[in-house]
């Protein structure tokens, strides 16, 4: 197998190109415009500019980075709707892992699972290390 075969493709997708905007108040968070332009820098006026937003919440745990699309029309709507859609995003993202704790404490370890038992596989004595 030769090895361009095993390179991933890094060809940029023209039909999808966008010139990047960020405003931010230094504070809270940033505001991403996202414009749709042609290979020739032109607005590419067959698709709708987007808004999303970004920001970062304080755990115990450190700084938790937070994005989320912004259903706007303009820049004005899209700082208006910022603070709610972020506090959406974020209980969505409290749910997501509320949901995976849950699914983690009633999910049953079998042998072979990769839990602390022992045994080939197990990651016990003997296991996931072998010597030639």
């Amino acid at each position: 197998m030769n090895e361009s075969s095993q390179m991933p493709d890094m060809s940029l997708d023209t039909s999808a190109l966008v010139q990047e905007e960020t405003f931010t108040d230094g504070r809270v968070g940033a505001i991403r415009r996202m414009i749709p332009v042609m290979t020739d820098g032109t607005r590419d006026e067959s698709r709708p500019v987007t808004y999303s937003g970004q920001t970062q919440v304080m755990t115990q745990g450190g700084a938790l980075p937070l994005s989320f699309e912004i259903d706007a029309d303009s820049l004005e709507v899209a700082v208006e709707r910022f603070a709610e859609t972020a506090n959406q995003a974020l209980e969505e993202m409290i749910r997501r892992v509320e949901e995976m704790q849950r699914e983690q404490a009633t999910s049953i370890v079998t042998p072979g699972q990769g839990g602390m038992g022992s045994g080939p596989g197990t990651g016990g004595p003997g296991g996931g290390i072998q010597f030639r």
